[in-house]
């Protein structure tokens, strides 16, 4: 069965992630969501693209830990290149993308999210948070720089350093969620959004918003290598194993 799936409603591209109950970043899942990007970002028959879920409990729990917790160095810095590229081609996609947070979004979900352009999010217990730090791991360098130009610095600070995570009326109050909706709006008023920005004039909407997101590219590249390897070793550090393997137990 597809790890994500597409469907495309009058032009604009709804990407549901279908890895379980948890839509766990695994290897494949990333290497499938790269694929669809760059196919979405190539078709001119697609004006926007939707980031959802499969179902109503997790948008994704973030990395799939279990699995990447037994890869050697050089296959996880594999997937981590593979996963900041994924990342970064869905932030600097030149058509509108809308993320539509049904379920948790948390860590790597949360980064998903982020990536897009706006976040509609269901209403109830749904939390969304970057909880790395009581992994004993930083941040990706690129979300960090995505979260402090969206919610500011002090905001972008206390959700980092604090590791909490949010229901949908702080996300909202916080800058990090646009909308609040019911479970059964989200999608369809993600869908909308996405058709009406996918409507403007390309050119005018395609340079307006690399004008915002290039700055962000272009900071995060010049540091990629310094910043993967810091977060690589980060990663087998002690403090960091121990953490993962407590963490492995919610999968």
């Amino acid at each position: 069965m597809e790890m994500v799936s597409v469907e495309h409603h009058e032009g604009v591209a709804l990407v549901k992630l279908n890895h379980g109950v948890t839509n766990a970043l695994s290897p494949k899942v990333v290497y499938e969501l790269e694929a669809i990007f760059n196919r979405i970002r190539e078709d001119e028959a697609v004006k926007g693209l939707v980031l959802a879920s499969s179902n109503e409990k997790f948008f994704s729990i973030g990395f799939d830990i279990p699995e990447l917790f037994e890869m050697n160095r050089d296959d996880f810095r594999g997937f981590y290149r593979l996963f900041n590229q994924m990342c970064m081609d869905l932030f600097t996609m030149p058509k509108p993308t809308v993320a539509a947070i049904t379920g948790h979004a948390i860590a790597g979900g949360c980064i998903l999210a982020l990536c897009c352009d706006y976040r509609f999010m269901a209403q109830g217990h749904k939390l969304m948070g970057l909880n790395e730090v009581k992994l004993g791991l930083p941040v990706p360098y690129m979300p960090d720089r995505v979260l402090r130009a969206l919610a500011g610095v002090r905001i972008a600070q206390e959700m980092m350093e604090s590791g909490e995570f949010y229901p949908p009326e702080k996300a909202f109050e916080m800058g990090i969620v646009d909308k609040i909706l019911s479970v059964e709006d989200v999608v369809k008023a993600a869908l909308e959004h996405a058709d009406t920005l996918g409507s403007l004039p390309k050119v005018g909407y395609g340079m307006i918003k690399q004008n915002r997101v290039e700055v962000i590219a272009e900071a995060v590249m010049a540091r990629q290598d310094q910043k993967e390897t810091a977060f690589i070793g980060s990663w087998y550090s002690d403090e960091a194993r121990e953490r993962l393997q407590e963490a492995m137990k919610k999968f």
